[in-house]
């Protein structure tokens, strides 16, 4: 697969890297651009006597489109029931062809780039091919020597790099971008690599006693293909059945139903309601849409006068004129409120900073920032509750489903250190659903305290923000080195910064200060009960 290559000079190119370069508190929160938390030239050194053994990777996916055509219609067809009543402000105006052109950017997404199987909402951006791009080639240029063609005369067998994902086109096309980046630095790795098995449940036997009603498709899912660990958020009977309950795979998938189960509950849609009901967030709203729609029209929406779903049907064209894409919403998407039309004008805000190079339309005068600060609070609580570490009294409810992920990290590294060198690099492609809860599961800090459900998500009661836990391409890295002695050290990096694993294991790094752990402490640290 060709790289693609960016279209963008001069003055445009100089934008797009400013804007990266301050993405960080912007309020895109799980929408920020990715940028590389590098170590600095103080950062710790590798132990001396060790060297590099193996490394492995789970990363999300990189810079995106919208995913469908929901918030971007309903808000333009609001836009349009005010411009029938001229109610409309100067900026009001300018918004309609700003969304519009949102919605072709993201009806064409993808059109005319190499690797990329079906344009059109929910592709990765050309920043979020870059974002994936990039990140090889500093793996690359970190762990180099795991990289190198081995000596033909030394006997031993090329070592493999495992290539999995979620399956989704976004997730897939990172890892191939990212894999076809390792290869232009070092093509003979292309004969190296491996789209393995995916888990599954130990038999269809499982599937059978169940009367046959369906049958579990990860035994026949695509190589490279993995659901159980990287699609766990939304494991379901029709396609991941898991009956048999000394099935290893059998606490993952309740864990899956228990957590889609949260996210249907009462419970969590009260707590969430009291959260849009936060006074803040309708001054906020007022404050946007008062730049926007004249005062009468503004009352009537909030009396409830005036709703606007995502409805009609839409069409966009290339400008070669080869492609056409033609989209219904469903009108499952309303804005009932005040509050609804701002969220979804602040969605469309922080999509567009992923969108550097397909997107002419400037959402940022239609978004000040006192405003976006206190959209993107809400959003990060709502995704602290749904996502994140969650409720104290809920136990591992949001990120249980992520144990067998974890488990798979610690089995890479053990077999090396049992002498199994087939596995140079295992990397893996997912979403923010499954980065976030990893972080949870490992317990690190800022990514992993939960609240009392007495103690409302803010600022000030936690440390996570999305802007940290999970932008565009976030990452979880470890590197793992061995000494003459056998000794394998393990380095976990967060968006490729060295950070702890979680406190209680302290006594497993090598010295006080250290960010390298002795690997059989920490494996026992993070080891449950009765293993």
């Amino acid at each position: 697969m060709p790289a693609p290559r960016l279209a963008r000079t001069g003055a445009a190119a100089a934008a797009l890297s400013l804007l990266l370069s301050s993405a960080y508190g912007q309020h895109y929160q799980t929408k920020t651009p990715y940028q590389p938390q590098l170590a600095s030239a103080s950062s710790e050194a590798v132990p001396q006597g060790y060297r590099p053994i193996h490394t492995q990777l789970l990363a999300r996916h990189g810079s995106r489109g919208l995913t469908s055509m929901k918030s971007d219609l309903a808000l333009y067809n609001l836009v349009q029931l005010a411009k029938q009543q001229h109610a409309l402000t100067p900026l009001g105006a300018q918004l309609e062809p700003a969304i519009y052109q949102m919605m072709e950017a993201n009806a064409l997404l993808g059109y005319g780039v190499a690797g990329i199987r079906k344009p059109g909402y929910g592709n990765e951006t050309m920043q979020g091919i870059r974002e994936h791009q990039q990140l090889a080639q500093r793996l690359y240029q970190r762990m180099a020597p795991l990289f190198q063609p081995a000596d033909a005369s030394s006997g031993a067998a090329p070592r493999q790099i495992l290539l999995l994902s979620s399956g989704k086109d976004r997730a897939v096309d990172s890892g191939e971008y990212f894999a076809q980046a390792l290869f232009a630095l070092q093509p003979a790795l292309q004969a190296h690599l491996v789209r393995p098995a995916p888990l599954a449940p130990r038999s269809s036997a499982s599937i059978e006693s169940s009367g046959g009603a369906s049958t579990a498709s990860n035994n026949a899912s695509a190589a490279g293909t993995d659901r159980f660990l990287l699609y766990f958020h939304k494991l379901n009977p029709k396609t991941d059945l898991v009956s048999d309950s000394s099935d290893p795979l059998y606490a993952a998938y309740q864990a899956s139903l228990a957590y889609q189960a949260w996210l249907r509950s009462e419970a969590l849609s009260q707590r969430l309601a009291a959260l849009e009901a936060r006074p803040e967030l309708a001054q906020a709203a007022h404050a946007v849409l008062a730049r926007l729609f004249q005062p009468a029209f503004l009352r009537a929406l909030g009396a409830g006068q005036h709703t606007a779903a995502n409805t009609g049907s839409m069409q966009f064209t290339s400008k070669d004129g080869q492609y056409t894409s033609r989209l219904t919403g469903d009108g499952e998407t309303a804005l009932r409120t005040p509050v609804d039309a701002a969220l979804a004008l602040y969605e469309l805000y922080a999509a567009a900073a992923d969108m550097q190079a397909e997107l002419r339309a400037d959402f940022h005068r239609f978004m000040p920032q006192a405003q976006a600060a206190v959209f993107a609070a809400h959003e990060d609580a709502v995704s602290f509750y749904s996502k994140g570490p969650g409720l104290q009294e809920n136990g591992a409810l949001n990120y249980a489903m992520a144990q067998p992920l974890l488990d798979d990290f610690f089995e890479e590294v053990a077999a090396v250190a049992a002498g199994d060198l087939r596995h140079v690099a295992k990397l893996r492609f997912a979403h923010a659903e499954i980065v976030i809860p990893m972080a949870a599961l490992l317990g690190l800090q800022g990514m992993s305290e939960q609240l009392t459900a007495a103690t409302p998500y803010s600022y000030k009661s936690s440390p996570w923000r999305g802007e940290r836990v999970a932008p565009m391409a976030a990452n979880i890295q470890w590197d793992a080195y061995q000494n003459d002695q056998g000794q394998i050290a393990v380095r976990m990096l967060y968006n490729e910064q060295p950070v702890d694993f979680k406190t209680t294991c302290a006594y497993a790094k090598l010295t006080v200060a250290s960010q390298f752990y002795d690997f059989a402490r920490l494996r026992r640290c993070y080891q449950r009960p009765g293993e």
